[in-house]
C-alpha cells in the first residue's frame, strides 16, 4: 500500500501537462491557475484536519512550510525558462533526471536513507535505468522535407546551451531544495500543508503575477491546481513512510504519462523511431521504479 501511494504523485503530476494542454493559457496563467487550485485544496484538506493541523502548528511550521512552497515555484519557473532554451523535449527528460540524482543523493548521503551494500547498488542501478530511460523518451527526429537534419537539431546555440543549463541547474536546487525541506523538517504533513501553500502563492506572486495573467484560462488551470495538490500531500505522506529517495524516484514515473499521453489523448506527432525511443523509455522508467520498490531498510 505504501507503494501505491508513492505513484500517486506521479499520476496527478504526470497528467498536469495533457490537462493544462488541453485548457490552454500562457506559461503565467497556467502557473497562477496551478497555484490558486493547489492553495485551495490545502485550506480544505486543513479544515477537514483542524486538529492535527493546530496541534503541530508552531513557527517553525509556517517558517519551513513556506520556505518548501517557495522553492517548488522556483523550480517550476527556471524549469519552464529551460523549456524556453533547450525546448522541451530536451529539458524536461533532463530536469526529471536531474532531480532523481539530486534527490538520491541528499537522500543517501544526508539522510543515510541506503544502509547497506546491496541497497546502494541496487539503488544506482535504478538510479541509472531511470535517467536512461527519461532521456530515450526525449528523444526527437526532426528532418526538413528533403529529409535532411534541420538546424535546431544539429544544436542549440552556445548561448542559449549555456543559459538553458543555468536555468535548468536553478529549477534542480529549487526542486531539491523543496523535497530535502520537507524530509528534514519531519513535520507531520497534515499540519503542512497550508504552510507550503502560503509559500506556492508567494512564489507565484514573485514569478508569474501580472495584470495580464488573470484571465479564464488561469482559473480553468486550478483544476492542474487541485491535481497537483494531490500529488504533493502524498509525496509528503510517502517521504514519511519510504524515504527521500524512494518516494521521489516513484514519483518521477509519471514521465510515462506526460511521454505517450500527448500522443494519444492530444494528437501529437511523432516518428515510428521517435514512438519506439519512447516505449522502450517508458519501460526502462517502470522497470527503475519497480527497483526501487523493492529496496528495504
Amino acid at each position: 500500500m505504501q507503494y501505491l501511494m508513492a505513484l500517486v504523485p506521479a499520476l496527478c503530476w504526470g497528467s498536469v501537462g495533457l490537462v493544462s494542454g488541453k485548457l490552454g493559457g500562457s506559461v503565467k496563467q497556467q502557473t497562477l491557475g496551478m497555484v490558486f487550485g493547489a492553495t485551495l485544496f490545502a485550506i480544505v484538506f486543513t479544515l477537514f484536519n483542524i486538529n492535527a493541523f493546530l496541534a503541530s502548528c508552531s513557527l517553525m511550521l509556517w517558517i519551513l512550510g513556506i520556505l518548501s512552497g517557495f522553492l517548488w515555484t522556483v523550480g517550476q519557473t527556471f524549469q519552464f525558462s529551460a523549456m524556453k532554451k533547450l525546448g522541451i523535449s530536451k529539458a524536461y527528460p533532463l530536469s526529471t533526471g536531474t532531480q532523481l540524482i539530486g534527490n538520491c543523493i541528499f537522500g543517501v548521503l544526508v539522510f543515510h536513507e541506503w544502509k547497506t551494500g546491496e541497497q546502494t547498488a541496487m539503488g544506482l542501478c535504478a538510479l541509472a535505468i531511470l535517467v536512461l530511460g527519461t532521456t530515450f523518451t526525449a528523444f526527437r527526429e526532426k528532418r526538413l522535407s528533403d529529409g535532411s537534419l534541420s538546424p535546431e537539431e544539429k544544436g542549440d546555440s552556445k548561448a542559449a546551451g549555456v543559459s538553458g543549463a543555468i536555468a535548468l541547474f536553478l529549477s534542480t536546487l529549487g526542486y531539491c531544495g523543496n523535497t530535502v525541506v520537507i524530509t528534514a523538517s519531519g513535520l507531520d504533513a497534515k499540519g503542512l500543508m497550508l504552510p507550503q501553500a502560503l509559500g506556492w502563492l508567494l512564489g507565484g506572486a514573485v514569478f508569474a503575477l501580472r495584470k495580464s495573467s488573470f484571465s479564464k484560462e488561469t482559473f480553468k488551470n486550478m483544476l492542474t491546481g487541485l491535481s497537483f495538490g494531490v500529488g504533493s500531500l502524498f509525496l509528503i505522506l510517502s517521504i514519511a513512510n519510504l524515504g527521500l529517495a524512494i518516494s521521489f524516484s516513484l514519483s518521477q514515473t509519471g514521465a510515462i504519462i506526460s511521454t505517450l499521453g500527448p500522443v494519444l489523448l492530444l494528437g501529437e506527432k511523432k516518428t515510428k523511431k521517435e514512438l519506439v525511443f519512447s516505449m522502450v523509455g517508458c519501460v526502462l522508467i517502470m522497470i527503475g521504479g519497480v527497483l526501487l520498490g523493492r529496496i528495504k531498510y
